[in-house]
């Protein structure tokens, strides 16, 4: 699926989720054998300023089922 959808069904849904929510880990990403918890807060600044790990993110969702 083209990144900029996923983008967009990422801020739908982060747009939906009820605020005590936000603070939830929703995936981990793995680097280099470090394990990173990325919570929905942590996703949508990642997201919305387009950075590196945006993508990573956004495939980990999409694999995920989450968007």
């Amino acid at each position: 699926m083209p990144a900029q959808e996923n983008r967009e069904k990422f801020l739908r849904a982060y747009a939906n989720l009820p605020l005590s929510m936000r603070k939830e880990i929703t995936l981990v990403l793995e680097e280099e054998g470090i394990k990173q918890p990325i919570t929905w807060e942590v996703a949508f600044l990642e997201v919305k300023n387009n950075t590196s790990n945006s993508d990573k993110i956004l495939k980990k969702l999409e694999e995920l089922g989450i968007i």
